[in-house]
């Protein structure tokens, strides 16, 4: 009998054990499937595809490029040109899309900055009528237009869905590489992190945005003057070329079909594009 006794002891112990040892990996297994469970969702999350963080001043050098290139194959190949006045055309070609396209981006980035002044202003008459932040980015959202207005739709549908404000305002400014989306992104992540009055403080930054845009409103127009007059000056060699070919078309024939003619005619043409790219890059405002 006592050893019956100690067979069942013995039994039921190693029983409870093994019920214990069970019971343990069990909870390890539930843990480590919510755990890869979790992980996967946040990796998901993270590597979904965003919808629409592209940049909102987005640059398409890549298409005059191409139009020159098309355009010298175009002479090069369909015309009794020589192929050195091929390239020479589609150098120039690009060189001048080059500059219309660097002036559209210009373009973009005023009218841009000139609606987040706007909002701003917008922005500290809500929050003087003791609106809350959140309130008052929508009131500027609402009244502002393309392209600002995506903008601050997404931004504010980011906070709503509960991305950290300071994230949502560091990728506002880097879809706007301006310093004035810098600005007013760094503004509005400080109040959300300290707090205070953003009023006095969002005016001032409207107010030194309004300053830059009005300094940049006068510095082209300083030098407008000048870039018309450096274009006028390069277009009389191509009037006095036109006068020379209509006066006495025979030696200005012969002179093309030379060597030395042509590529002097090809080189000073060349030269006279990059002058003109070169006098737009220096003038071009940095700060």
């Amino acid at each position: 009998m006592p050893q019956v006794l100690g067979i069942l002891g013995g039994a039921a112990a190693l029983l409870g054990v093994a019920a214990y040892l069970w019971r343990m990996l069990h909870l390890r297994h539930t843990v480590r499937d919510r755990l890869d469970s979790s992980l996967a969702r946040e990796e998901t999350l993270a590597t979904r595809p965003t919808v629409n963080r592209r940049s909102a001043l987005r640059r398409w050098r890549w298409v005059p490029c191409l139009v020159g290139v098309v355009v010298g194959l175009i002479i090069a190949l369909l015309t009794p040109l020589p192929w050195l006045f091929g390239i020479t055309f589609g150098f120039i070609v690009a060189m001048l899309g080059l500059e219309l396209e660097g002036f559209l981006a210009a373009k973009r980035s005023a009218k841009i900055e000139t609606q987040l002044a706007d909002a701003i202003d917008l922005m500290v008459g809500a929050l003087g009528s003791v609106a809350g932040i959140m309130s008052a980015l929508e009131n500027a959202s609402r009244e502002s237009a393309r392209p600002l207005r995506p903008l601050l739709e997404d931004a504010l549908g980011r906070i709503r869905y509960g991305d950290a404000p300071a994230t949502v305002f560091s990728t506002l400014a880097d879809r706007v590489p301006l310093e004035t989306f810098l600005l007013f992104g760094s503004t509005l992540t400080a109040q959300w992190e300290v707090g205070g009055s953003l009023a006095p403080t969002l005016s001032m930054v409207g107010r030194t945005i309004r300053d830059r845009i009005e300094i940049a409103r006068r510095i082209r127009a300083n030098i407008a003057q000048s870039q018309f007059s450096t274009v006028f000056v390069l277009l009389i060699s191509y009037f006095v070329a036109i006068v020379v070919w209509r006066t006495n078309p025979g030696q200005m024939a012969e002179f093309l079909e030379t060597t030395i003619g042509q590529v002097a005619v090809a080189g000073s043409m060349v030269l006279q594009a990059a002058g003109i790219a070169w006098m737009s890059l220096i003038s071009r405002m940095k700060y």
